[in-house]
């Protein structure tokens, strides 16, 4: 009787520990449990951690020296964010590599929205002209907003022979490569956009490297130079003062600031370059965090003061959801990846 009984046993064990087709086993029913109980933990943290934002200070960085346009334009902004949100808002000058150092510091730091990066248009250029850039400006990156854009001026020195459009289109296929172009150095704006009007107009002219705009201002001003092409805001008092002579704007169409020049691209469709400035955070930031530093930074740039300070710098406010930040930035690096691969244009 025991031994049936005990038999009986036995076989309902064995029956009840097989395991049905379309089921897990038991081990990996407890895993998945455990899983999705970690992943609601990790999705409540982030939440609260959100919901708590900004808790301490937060680190800017702007990968380039005190000073600069760049500086001026974070130091705005990191005033501005702390007045609004209540913490200290640091500015840190990481320069170093035409800006890929602080910008490599940014990519490697804690997605968790203490260390932000405030950067212009080299983040949509070094990663073509330094092979030993090991970060991705789209990848690495939440983009939260586009801060400011800026037009540049195709101004020439005082003494060269032409006074809009049509004359400097002549000059320049007369002269070929003994025309030379003044470049705030290799890889800048200002020689990556005059590269890209070179293959428009098809000529030649030869570039003429310095180390920053204002020596490169200077040379075209003395006549030692013929031409460049530079940032609005450096320009235009020169050009007003007599010592430049402009031609034309990079917008697609007539800047307010300057409705008597026409753009570039009403002689060549489609020729547009402006400088520009982006606020990201690191790749995997919270969500609800870039929300609120994109609606924070999108009321500061809309403050009076803010304005006017941007727009005495040569500067328009913009303004962006994440979204179109970061397709700007993905039509930015089809661009001028282009342009360097087909000039062969390298920073080694």
């Amino acid at each position: 009787m025991l031994l049936s009984q005990l038999s009986q046993h036995s076989q309902r064990l064995q029956r009840s520990s097989r395991t049905p087709r379309n089921a897990l086993p038991r081990v990996g029913v407890v895993a998945a449990v455990l899983s999705a109980c970690v992943g609601v933990g990790l999705m409540s943290a982030q939440a609260l951690q959100a919901q708590s934002y900004p808790n301490k200070s937060v680190r800017v960085v702007v990968p380039f020296p005190p000073g600069g346009a760049t500086d001026v334009v974070g130091r705005l902004l990191a005033t501005k964010l702390q007045e609004q949100l209540g913490q200290p808002f640091v500015v840190d000058n990481r320069a170093g590599a035409g800006g890929s150092t602080g910008t490599e510091v940014v990519a490697r730091a804690a997605p968790d929205g203490y260390t932000l990066l405030m950067n212009f248009d080299p983040h949509a250029t070094l990663q073509f002209l330094l092979k030993s850039v090991s970060w991705d400006a789209v990848r690495d990156f939440a983009p939260i907003t586009q801060l400011v854009r800026a037009n540049q001026l195709l101004v020439v020195a005082p003494g060269v022979e032409a006074r809009n459009m049509s004359e400097f289109l002549r000059l320049v296929r007369s002269k070929g490569a003994a025309l030379n172009y003044a470049t705030a150095g290799p890889g800048t704006s200002s020689h990556l956009a005059f590269e890209l009007l070179k293959g428009l107009v098809g000529a030649d002219a030869t570039a003429i490297h310095f180390k920053g705009g204002n020596p490169a201002l200077t040379a075209v001003m003395g006549g030692q130079v013929d031409v460049m092409l530079v940032s609005m805001g450096a320009a235009m008092p020169l050009v007003r003062s007599g010592k430049l002579r402009a031609i034309a704007v990079t917008s697609a169409q007539p800047s307010r600031a300057a409705p008597e020049l026409p753009a570039i691209a009403q002689t060549f469709a489609g020729f547009e370059t402006q400088g520009w400035a982006i606020l990201a955070a690191p790749a995997g930031t919270p969500r609800e965090i870039i929300n609120l530093l994109n609606a924070q930074t999108l009321r500061a740039l809309a403050l009076p003061d803010v304005r006017q300070r941007l727009d005495a710098l040569g500067f328009e406010p913009v303004g962006s959801t994440p979204e179109e930040t970061t397709a700007f930035l993905r039509s930015e690096l089809a661009r001028w990846g282009k342009v360097i691969r087909e000039r062969g244009i390298t920073l080694e």
